[in-house]
């Protein structure tokens, strides 16, 4: 199966925190599953360490690293998830969020995600929130 994770996820499942449920922890192990990080969840990470909001150890240069030894994906973004999040109710207002809501249902991919925002986005469709 291909999942996307979300960025909360993937810092969590990166760094071994406890926050991240058991399930997402055996779906992202499971080297049967292709886990994607989307590029947007990296932009995120990369502006938040830029300011000072997110510390990571080993710096943002470590995102590379965790992506390639956990066998990762990149997602990247093109033109047909920028019309679906253009289309998106409002439930959510950060933008990050909405871009990968729009992706996951797009690319048909399971979202393993803690916030329960994304059921709202996924409520008609056959993908599902995980966590």
């Amino acid at each position: 199966m291909k999942y996307l994770i979300d960025t909360h996820t993937f810092l969590w499942f990166s760094a071994g925190n406890s926050e991240i449920s058991s399930i997402a922890k055996q779906l992202i192990a499971d080297r049967n599953n292709e886990i994607y990080v989307s590029i947007i969840s990296l932009w995120e990470i990369s502006i938040k360490t830029a300011i000072g909001k997110l510390e990571i150890s080993g710096g943002y240069e470590q995102v590379i690293e965790d992506l390639t030894e956990n066998e990762m994906e990149i997602l990247s973004v093109n033109f047909a998830h920028t019309v679906i999040q253009n289309k998106l109710p409002m439930f959510h207002r950060d933008p990050f969020d909405r871009m990968l809501a729009s992706q996951a249902i797009v690319e048909n991919m399971s979202l393993i995600s803690k916030d329960e925002i994304f059921d709202s986005y996924f409520s008609d469709k056959l993908i599902k929130r995980l966590w």
